[in-house]
């Protein structure tokens, strides 16, 4: 068995997940506003549940659901819950977006999702790791329509995409009554393009609020708004 991956107050173990513990989950997790004290999150296609944890350490949440289609995942997803400190309000649903909207009446006051977003179909070889990394698995509009529905009134939805997805992204938001609230454009440093946005919704057009993140000055060497983000979670910050 191969050795989980540790943070500071719990650990994952990955070796059944397709998709594994990169910067960008942590990113969302970090980033995702609780000022508004949500009751109840859903992590739409969670993976190894880091996003998820990373909310039960940060909030009061007394309902923290998860969602993940792929069995194996979900499977991990779940020994991850039940192994943390946080074991009451996590749970996870073996379902799709689809089954999951229509099965399900609550609504959340915060959604999350960092979704697979390769559009171009690239093979690695490995099934299940194209199905986490490609967009076909959970098209976006698929993903704000279920938002749409999930998402309780005065709720906020948060998420990472590719900044070269962002525009599309916010096109697609508006035909469902969704509205960026926050953006971070997100740089791995301070020479090179843009590469990921964070993006917090919510239903109605607001004026919201840019910003820019970069996360090292030189390999290995992270800026301090990057430390801030992430120290409570990372053993090495």
């Amino acid at each position: 068995m191969s050795k989980p991956f540790l943070f500071k107050q719990f650990q994952i173990h990955q070796d059944r997940c397709a998709m594994k513990i990169g910067t960008d989950g942590v990113l969302l997790g970090a980033w995702t506003s609780l000022e508004q004290q949500p009751l109840s999150i859903l992590d739409i296609g969670a993976g190894t549940g880091i996003i998820a944890l990373m909310l039960a350490q940060r909030s009061k949440a007394d309902t923290i659901d998860a969602m993940e289609i792929n069995e194996d995942a979900y499977e991990q997803c779940m020994e991850n819950f039940e192994s943390s400190d946080w074991a009451d309000r996590l749970f996870c649903y073996h379902a799709s977006l689809d089954e999951f909207v229509d099965e399900l009446d609550d609504k959340y006051d915060l959604i999350v999702s960092n979704p697979p977003f390769y559009s171009e179909m690239v093979s690695s070889g490995d099934e299940s790791r194209d199905m986490a990394r490609q967009s076909q698995s959970m098209p976006f509009e698929e993903l704000l329509g279920g938002v749409a529905q999930l998402m309780s009134l005065n709720g906020t939805f948060s998420t990472i995409i590719p900044y070269k997805e962002e525009k599309e992204f916010l096109d697609l938001a508006r035909n469902f009554n969704l509205y960026p609230k926050r953006i971070t454009r997100v740089k791995g440093n301070p020479e090179s393009e843009i590469k990921r946005s964070l993006i917090e919704f919510q239903f109605g057009d607001i004026a919201g609020s840019t910003s820019d993140l970069t996360i090292e000055l030189e390999r290995h060497k992270y800026t301090k708004e990057y430390v801030d983000l992430t120290k409570d979670f990372y053993l090495k910050m």
